[in-house]
C-alpha cells in the first residue's frame, strides 16, 4: 500500500475521532484546523479517549503516548503537501468543503488522494470544482460516529472517481480495522438515509405524545438491541447537524425526510445537545 501520511482537515469530534483511527495503526496523521489552538482542542480528544482505555486496562500508558506522538496538529494546511491521503470534516456546507479541496489541490502533490467525510452532500457536486486529475482520486469516506469506536465507513465514488483508487482506500480502511462498504452516491447516501428516518418518526412520536423522549430512548435499548438511544445520539450529534442534514434530505425525497417541529422547537430555545448541557435530554447534573 503506498499510503503512509494521512491528513484531516477539521479537528472537531468527526475529524479529531478519525484521525485517531489512523494514529492507532500506526500511520503518522496530521491533524488540521482553521488555527492551531483549535487543531490542538481535538489532539486533547484524542487523549482524553485514549486515557479512557488506559484506565480500563484496554492500552498501556506507553501505546497511547506513542499513538499521541503519531499526531502532529497543525493551523497550516499548507503542512499537509506531503500527505498521500486527506479526508476533509469540516461544516457540512457545500462551499466550505469544496474551498477546503480547491486549497488542497493547490497545495498538495499530484499522488494524493483526497476524500470527504460529508454525511449528505452529493460527492460528484464536490468534485466539481476539482481538475479532472484530482477529481479521479477523490471520493467520499463517511464514517459513522463516533469514529473510534463504530467500524463502519461508507466509500463512495464520485461518477469520475478512477476504480484503482476506490480499491486503495477500501484496502486503507480495513488495514484500520473498519468495515467499508461501497454505496453509490445519492443524497444521504445508506446511513443517513437510514438514520434519519428513524430520527424523523422518534420525533413525530414525541410531537403526537405517543413516547417521551426517554421512553424511545429504551424502545431503542430494550426492543430493537441498539447500544445507545436515538434521541441520546442526536444529543451525542448535536441537533443542529440533525436538523440541516434533515434539510438537505427533505429538498431531495420531500415529505418523508421533513424536518419535525420537535426538532426545530429544541434549536430555536438553544438545546443543541450534549455538549451545551441540554439537548433532548438535560445532561446539566453530569457537569
Amino acid at each position: 500500500m503506498s499510503i503512509k501520511k494521512v491528513g484531516v482537515v477539521g479537528a472537531g469530534m468527526m475529524g479529531a475521532e478519525i484521525a485517531l483511527c489512523f494514529a492507532r495503526k500506526g500511520y503518522d496523521t496530521i491533524l488540521s484546523d482553521i488555527t492551531l489552538e483549535l487543531a490542538n482542542k481535538g489532539k486533547k480528544r484524542q487523549e482524553t479517549i485514549l486515557e479512557k482505555l488506559v484506565v480500563k486496562g484496554k492500552l498501556e500508558d506507553e501505546e497511547k503516548i506513542a499513538i499521541l506522538n503519531r499526531v502532529m496538529t497543525t493551523g497550516d494546511m499548507h503542512d499537509m503537501t506531503d500527505c498521500d491521503f486527506i479526508i476533509e470534516a469540516v461544516a457540512e456546507k457545500i462551499e466550505i468543503k469544496q474551498s477546503v479541496f480547491q486549497q488542497l489541490d493547490s497545495i498538495c502533490k499530484k499522488e494524493t488522494i483526497l476524500a470527504s467525510n460529508t454525511s449528505s452532500i452529493s460527492i460528484t457536486k464536490l468534485s466539481s470544482v476539482l481538475p479532472e486529475s484530482r477529481s479521479q482520486q477523490f471520493m467520499g469516506t463517511h464514517f459513522n460516529s463516533p469514529a473510534s469506536v463504530m467500524k463502519l465507513v461508507e466509500v463512495i465514488p464520485s461518477l469520475t472517481t478512477k476504480e484503482e483508487y476506490v480499491q486503495e482506500i477500501i484496502d486503507l480502511l480495513v488495514d484500520i480495522g473498519k468495515e467499508p462498504v461501497r454505496v453509490k452516491d445519492v443524497v444521504g447516501f445508506g446511513l443517513n438515509r437510514m438514520f434519519h428516518a428513524f430520527c424523523v418518526e422518534a420525533c413525530r412520536l414525541v410531537e403526537e405524545g405517543v413516547c417521551t423522549p426517554d421512553d424511545v430512548d429504551k424502545i431503542c435499548l430494550y426492543g430493537l438491541g441498539h447500544p445507545v438511544g436515538i434521541f441520546k445520539l442526536m444529543d451525542l450529534l448535536d441537533l443542529r447537524l440533525c436538523d440541516q442534514v434533515e434539510q438537505i434530505l427533505f429538498d431531495a425525497y420531500g415529505e418523508r425526510f421533513r424536518p419535525n417541529a420537535y426538532l426545530k422547537r429544541c434549536i430555536d430555545a438553544g438545546h443543541y445537545g450534549k455538549k451545551v448541557g441540554i439537548g433532548f435530554h438535560d445532561y446539566r447534573s453530569e457537569k
